[in-house]
């Protein structure tokens, strides 16, 4: 005997006539909109800042609220996995993100390149990089950026080249 089972197409339109509906991006966050951020957070942000654990420090860097001065301190921290997450982080400042891109780490200067916030002046720097890596995901942002002006672009408007 089988254990497949076959639906019949009543059986189908019923279960589609019955699915949940599914909510947009706006719904579900007008459902479950965030916590407001308090005083009391900023200073638990503050301690996990100087947490000797650097895996906390990077949850640290890697949040929304995080304010400008934590940004500063964590961009100048001696574990690189921290550091790198200041510089994924779109909500770093782009004075920061222009600081990382002299870092000593190739790892921490490619993710400063693949950061959307970054501004172009330091896009134009890490594309003379002295890493082959860093050097080639600014060429590949480039690229992804060039494809989705042309994804935008009306068929009748024509290319503009250099």
């Amino acid at each position: 005997m089988s254990c497949i089972r076959f639906n019949t197409p009543a059986q189908r339109q019923a279960m589609r006539d019955h699915r949940p509906a599914m909510l947009t991006a706006e719904e579900a966050a007008a459902l479950h909109p965030a916590p407001e951020f308090t005083e009391s957070k900023l200073r638990r942000l503050r301690l996990l800042a100087a947490d000797p654990n650097p895996k906390i420090r990077e949850a640290v860097a890697s949040g929304y609220n995080t304010p400008e001065d934590l940004f500063a301190a964590l961009a100048n921290d001696p574990d690189e996995g921290v550091r790198g997450c200041v510089a994924k982080n779109e909500a770093t400042p782009c004075d920061i993100l222009r600081s990382l891109a002299d870092d000593r780490s190739e790892t921490v200067r490619g993710w400063v390149a693949v950061n959307y916030s970054v501004p172009a002046d330091v896009m134009a720097k890490l594309a003379k990089d002295r890493s082959r890596t860093v050097r080639s995901l600014v060429k590949w942002k480039a690229q992804l950026a060039d494809e989705e002006g042309a994804a935008q672009r009306s068929p009748a408007e024509p290319a503009l080249r250099p």
